[in-house]
Parts: structure tokens; C-alpha cells; sequence
């Protein structure tokens, strides 16, 4: 029986980290060979992944160069998965979110008629410019795919608002599949600065900061107000895996460097960062993944953006938008950091994106849609 030739694509850290346990769980199944093409549009925090988990790819474009434009991007993406696909001759390829990846993966499958499956689908935040470029990447992939792989509801109802209503399938975020493998209980970090960390005795919050819809104004005020917490709070000590970005690296020296409290680390392999976010008290970030991975873990999440098209964290209580006003910022956080009681009620709510099952239910719709399961699989309706 020839097998069904499924080839994940992916070229971010948050991309790796989300498709890393699919490729794997895709093997588990003998009738899918699981091949995997990586873009490396971020080289790499790439890299360190794939060790983490163990994967290799069966083919890497290696398109990162410095200070890369979205057009250079999407281009090296595209031109170079056509060498990809004729030799490889993938029967699904699947592409994860809302990178330049992501599009120029579903785009370069739809030139070769190449069916494409879309996993966290149906995200939207309606604004096409923020996130920026993920809001249009997603919805172009959207209008591209056969196959769509829901983390929620939520985002099964987006889809249905644009006419998308075959191949969808809800099935979990398969990044808390990934916690399953990355957080342990007597972990020990390779970084050392972490394992001296006073998890115990202060409030340690984890910080990150890097999409492009903030650069500038709104980035200047998040390092501002991170800098004002830091000194205003004797009881806290915020760690802030700094994004490779040379814009980020540039804000991060002018607002943060030599701040009391504040620790400047370089970015944090997938297991390192995961455990991380197990000890500290809260997370503060405009990082979508985390927006996921945080409250799977207990710990209010602060979300550093103007809006999120994660909105069921929200309405679950775990996620609160902070925006991008350093006044607003602080405030929001100062609540945290002074009332147990506010804290309590963001910890403890209800995680809505999974049950760690997403990757199984991924590969059996796969299986169903290719004829080779008889039963379709049965949504993710929320633990």
C-alpha cells in the first residue's frame, strides 16, 4: 500500500516549537511517511528546537539573511520550495499559523496543486495591519487550504464567516502537546543565570517583546514601563529572553540595559523557556505562543498588543490586554504584583486550548480525509 506522503513546513522558533510533536506523532501512523522541510527564516532559534525535540529536516532552504525584508522572505520561500515539492512529491503539506513561511508555503503547494492543510487555522484579529504581516498571511492561507486544523470554537466560527466550512476540523493547540514533552519537575537550565533565580522568595516575571506592529512608539513605552515596574518593585525580578531582532536588540540597549532587576538573557531553546514559564509568577508578552503555553501552565499572561486573535484566553480570564501605554502597562501589572486575590483568579482559570491531544486528532483527520480512516474524528470541544 503506498503510503501518504506528508510534508510539514516550517522556518520559526514559534512555528518549530507547534509543529515539532505533529511530525513526530505523524510517524506513529503506517500509513503516513512524515517528511519535513524547513525554510530556517529564523536559523537559529530554529535549530534549537529541532534538538530539543529531535527532528531533522529532509530539507532546508536556509533562506535567513540579516536584516531580511518580508518580500526577500516570502520570494527565497517560494522559488525554493518549487525544488522542494518536485523532488520530494508530497501528497499533503502541511503549513502552521501565519509566517511569510506559512504563505509562501501554501502558496508554492497551490502552484504545484498540492493540497494544503492549515494547522491553527482560523485565527483573526480583523485588522490586517496588526498583527502585521500575520493578519493577511492567515487569511490568504485560509483561502488556500483543503484541510483546516482549529486550536478552538472560536476559531472553527471564523472561519464559517468566511465561507470556510469543509475540511475543518477543531482539534486543540498542538503547543500543549509540546509542554507534555518540554516541562519537567527537577529541571535543570543550561542557561545558569536561571537556576539562581529566586523563584521563591520574589515575584519573577517573564518577559518578551518583539512583533513589528511595535516597533517604534509602542516598543519604546512596553520598555519604559518594564523598566518603571523593575525599579518601582523591590519584590520582583523581571527575565527577558531577548529576541535576535536587531530592532528589538537596539530598543532593549537604549530602555533596559543596566536596569535594576531586570535580566537580559539571549532567547531560550524551546524546553528552557517552557520551564521558565513553570516557575515564574506571570508572563508578559506579545508572543502569540505564550499567550497558549502560559495559562496550560497556571500563570496570568499580560499581553503587551493593542488587541489578540487569541480571544478565548480572554473570555477564560487567563489573558488580559495590556496594550502598549506605558501608564496602562504598569498599572495592570502593579495589580498583579500587590493582589493576591486578582492573581488567583487569572491562575486558576480554565486553559481553553487543549487537552495535549491536538497532533492525534491532526493525523486521524488526515487519515479520514484521505480515505484511509472510515470514522471522521470527533472535535475538541474544551476540557
Amino acid at each position: 500500500m503506498k503510503k501518504l506522503r506528508v510534508m510539514s513546513v516550517f522556518g520559526t522558533r514559534p512555528e518549530a516549537i507547534k509543529m515539532a510533536p505533529l511530525v513526530l506523532e505523524l510517524k506513529k501512523y503506517p500509513e503516513i511517511e512524515s517528511i519535513c522541510c524547513v525554510t530556517a527564516q529564523h536559523r537559529q532559534m530554529l535549530d534549537s528546537v529541532m534538538e530539543v525535540f529531535d527532528v531533522q529536516a529532509d530539507a532546508d532552504l536556509n533562506i535567513m539573511a540579516p536584516r531580511q525584508t518580508l518580500s526577500s522572505i516570502t520570494c527565497k520561500c517560494l522559488t525554493g520550495m518549487d525544488d522542494v515539492i518536485e523532488e520530494l512529491k508530497p501528497d499533503l503539506i502541511l503549513v502552521h499559523g501565519d509566517t511569510s513561511t506559512t504563505f509562501a508555503g501554501a502558496l508554492a503547494a497551490f502552484y504545484h496543486q498540492v493540497a494544503v492543510g492549515h494547522v491553527e487555522a482560523g485565527l483573526r484579529t480583523y485588522d490586517r495591519y496588526s498583527p502585521f504581516p500575520e493578519e493577511m498571511n492567515r487569511k490568504m492561507v485560509g483561502a488556500i487550504a483543503s484541510l483546516h486544523f482549529c486550536p478552538t470554537e472560536n476559531n472553527r466560527k471564523n472561519l464559517e464567516k468566511e465561507n470556510i466550512t469543509e475540511g475543518v476540523f477543531v482539534t486543540g493547540n498542538t503547543v500543549i502537546d509540546a509542554l507534555k514533552t518540554t516541562v519537567r519537575e527537577k529541571y535543570h537550565f543550561a542557561t545558569e543565570e536561571l537556576n539562581h533565580l529566586p523563584y521563591d522568595t520574589k515575584k519573577v516575571i517573564l518577559v518578551t517583546c518583539h512583533r513589528r506592529e511595535n516597533y517604534g512608539e509602542p516598543m519604546k513605552n512596553i520598555m519604559l514601563a518594564l523598566r518603571q515596574i523593575a525599579q518601582t518593585h523591590e519584590d520582583v525580578e523581571l527575565v527577558y529572553p531577548v529576541h535576535l531582532s536587531p530592532v528589538v536588540r537596539d530598543a532593549v540597549k537604549e530602555y533596559l540595559e543596566g536596569a535594576p532587576r531586570v535580566h537580559l538573557i539571549d532567547p531560550l531553546p524551546a524546553d528552557e523557556m517552557h520551564n521558565l514559564m513553570g516557575r515564574c509568577y506571570m508572563v508578559m508578552t506579545d508572543s502569540g505562543g505564550l499567550q497558549e503555553e502560559a495559562p496550560a501552565l497556571g500563570k496570568p499572561v499580560l499581553v503587551l498588543r493593542k488587541e489578540t486573535e487569541r480571544p478565548e484566553a480572554v473570555a477564560a480570564g487567563t489573558v488580559k490586554i495590556a496594550g502598549v501605554e506605558q501608564d496602562n502597562i504598569v498599572k495592570m501589572a502593579t495589580e498583579l504584583i500587590a493582589s493576591r486575590e486578582a492573581y488567583e483568579k487569572m491562575a486558576h482559570a480554565v486553559n481553553p486550548y487543549g487537552d495535549g491531544e491536538a497532533c492525534r486528532r491532526i493525523a486521524e483527520a488526515i487519515l479520514w480525509h484521505f480515505g484511509k480512516r472510515s470514522e471522521k474524528p470527533k472535535d475538541y470541544h474544551g476540557m
